[in-house]
């Protein structure tokens, strides 16, 4: 495969370098890059340029996106009519997705998850982080959403969303297929600790989640302060914040995403720095569900700053952006905003490495994933200035194709494999799930 007349924004040590040329791929490595002089008024030719052949025509080629916060389950959620209030976030939580999630069986987790991937792959997401929740259906359910990425070559991380919200049965059932699935892991699929919320959590609970952390070496994935709830009721209920449980059964570690992270105190930083856990904000999700939005000036340049969706959409470009726009509106520089967006592309190329040391730098012998923005660079493009097109150019286009591993998942806006008994399937079960929850 080649990939040419492209700009490839390799990634070398703290920046990324746009160099014009051609990528050679052998083997599902970038073998060779043949860099060439780029000249704006040359007539590149309209063909892709055969089968083995991708012409990106001055486009620009960067790492894949990763989303550090998905919701697989939440897809199909797509215009339930919901019977309950919904003018709190307790509330949407309550008549919205716990009621959403109890319904699930294995057939709609499927649906979820072959939804979740085809909008992945066309937003260039081919490594995602998901976080689980089906607990009348929890046994087995990892491996589902794993064998629907395994089919079309994604990369990720699960868990199952742990919780006590049911009763202590089933959160014993969701605890279980946590570890369960640590067993299941390969070099493609791998594994978190799921946790739903503090204010959802029993001490037993974290407890048994703090013994299987410590004997598989791993790290949580957990929900903190999205809303004040959180705070509130684990400070009612157990007589300390969500992070002061967290650290009491020694759940925080430098693996952990803490999602979300609105509500967070000076000593709660002080903390999340001291076990090196990552936060990852899902700015999109927090408008929704009016809960307030990150203090971005706040934030100690000591921890991670990951982007993910919530579920909401497959797009963490989309909230990569809203988090530069949020930090514009809350009165910081351009210059302090370029800043954060250079930190945060940055953190998430870091921490992605925590799950998967081969990660690609669009460098020599690294693996050949990549994505083709539909985005020429109507200006000169260095690293002097890539965070300027990055922001206000590469994502605001769509993506024209994806690699994954040396293997097109996508060319020129069309996905290389047939979806149709994947959009059947959703249909299917769509229609199922709809009329469930409409009769709960």
């Amino acid at each position: 495969m080649i990939v040419k007349n492209a700009w490839i924004c390799r990634i070398n040590n703290t920046s990324v370098e746009p160099v014009f040329g051609d990528i050679r791929i052998t083997d599902g490595k970038i073998a060779e890059i043949n860099e060439k002089p780029f000249n704006p008024s040359k007539d590149f030719s309209k063909s892709s340029g055969g089968k083995d052949t991708l012409n990106a025509d001055g486009r620009v080629v960067t790492i894949p996106l990763i989303n550090f916060h998905d919701h697989f389950y939440s897809r199909l959620a797509k215009g339930l009519l919901i019977k309950g209030k919904m003018d709190s976030f307790k509330n949407i939580l309550k008549n919205l997705w716990w009621k959403l999630d109890f319904i699930l069986d294995e057939e709609m987790i499927k649906a979820s998850a072959q939804m979740a991937v085809l909008e992945s792959i066309r937003q260039g997401i081919t490594y995602i982080f998901d976080h689980h929740s089906s607990p009348q259906s929890s046994a087995g359910s990892l491996e589902i959403i794993a064998n629907v990425m395994k089919e079309i070559d994604l990369r990720g991380v699960l868990c199952f969303e742990a919780t006590n919200r049911n009763g202590s049965e089933l959160a014993a059932e969701g605890i279980k297929e946590n570890k369960d699935f640590v067993e299941k892991n390969s070099d493609d699929i791998k594994s978190l600790l799921g946790l739903h919320a503090s204010f959802t959590l029993s001490d037993e609970s974290l407890s048994t989640a703090s013994e299987i952390l410590k004997k598989y070496n791993l790290g949580i994935h957990i929900h903190l302060c999205e809303d004040k709830v959180d705070k509130e009721e684990s400070m009612k209920n157990y007589g300390a914040s969500p992070i002061e449980r967290l650290r009491k059964f020694h759940l925080l570690n430098n693996k952990s995403i803490l999602s979300h992270g609105i509500h967070l105190s000076e000593k709660d930083y002080e903390t999340i720095c001291e076990f090196g856990c990552a936060i990852a904000y899902n700015p999109d999700s927090n408008l929704n569900n009016a809960v307030g939005l990150a203090r971005l000036k706040n934030i100690p340049v000591e921890i991670q700053i990951l982007t993910g969706t919530d579920g909401m959409h497959s797009n963490p470009a989309k909230s990569l952006k809203q988090l530069f726009l949020l930090s514009r509106h809350c009165g910081m520089s351009f210059d302090e905003s370029f800043a954060l967006v250079k930190r945060i592309y940055f953190d998430q190329f870091n921490f992605i490495k925590k799950y998967f040391q081969d990660f690609s730098s669009l460098n020599i012998d690294d693996r050949a994933d990549l994505i083709l923005w539909d985005y020429i660079p109507p200006t000169p493009i260095s690293k002097d200035n890539f965070l300027g097109h990055y922001v206000y150019g590469i994502v605001e286009r769509p993506v024209h194709s994806v690699l994954q591993n040396g293997k097109l998942l996508m060319k020129e806006f069309q996905l290389q494999f047939d979806d149709s008994n994947y959009n059947k399937n959703i249909v299917e079960q769509g229609h199922r799930l709809y009329n469930k929850f409409l009769a709960e």
